[in-house]
């Protein structure tokens, strides 16, 4: 069940939420106070909680919207994108991690474009969910590692776990709708 267009109810409110939180995260992330990786961390936290309950709440309250399709890919893309390009930069995280992230959410949103124009929702799968987990928890530890080196090598496994995650993520999707891409 879809909700009448243009009402921003408590799932798109938490979207915005995220959306308003990527410059947030990107200023504290780059700034050089005191605390600003642990704040970093907390912004980051809060927004991913915002991606997991806008969901949840939209579905239980049958209050999904077209709103909210558009905006929570797009949030969630803006958040990752962002911290990702400022780990990069900061030299915490292998620029080639970020282009196989960067490729699955491409092909994977096209596929889903594809799909739609067909009729087909593609929604999330358990290894999608198992992705996101772990790109949120790589990103997390990334963040802490700067100012806890002791948990670089946490953080490294965790990397390597969000990279096999994303690439079987991204096969697991081709591959159930393959007839999408021929």
């Amino acid at each position: 069940m879809t909700s009448p267009p243009g009402r921003l109810n408590l799932p798109n409110s938490l979207t915005v939420l995220r959306l308003l939180l990527v410059p947030v995260i990107g200023v504290t992330l780059t700034s050089s106070g005191s605390w600003h990786d642990q704040i970093s961390a907390a912004v980051y936290a809060t927004a991913a909680a915002t991606d997991t309950l806008d969901g949840q709440i939209a579905r239980r309250r049958k209050s999904v919207t077209d709103l909210g399709k558009f905006l929570d890919p797009l949030a969630d893309k803006l958040l990752v994108i962002t911290v990702l390009a400022i780990l990069v930069s900061s030299n915490v995280l292998a620029f080639w991690v970020v282009v196989v992230i960067f490729a699955r959410e491409f092909v994977i949103t096209g596929l889903r474009f594809v799909a739609a124009q067909q009729g087909v929702v593609i929604g999330a799968s358990p290894w999608g969910k198992s992705k996101t987990l772990s790109q949120n928890l790589m990103i997390m530890l990334l963040i802490l590692s700067r100012p806890y080196p002791q948990i670089h090598t946490a953080a490294m496994a965790c990397v390597a776990l969000a990279v096999v995650a994303t690439v079987l993520s991204g096969l697991d999707y081709l591959w159930r709708y393959r007839r999408f891409v021929v």
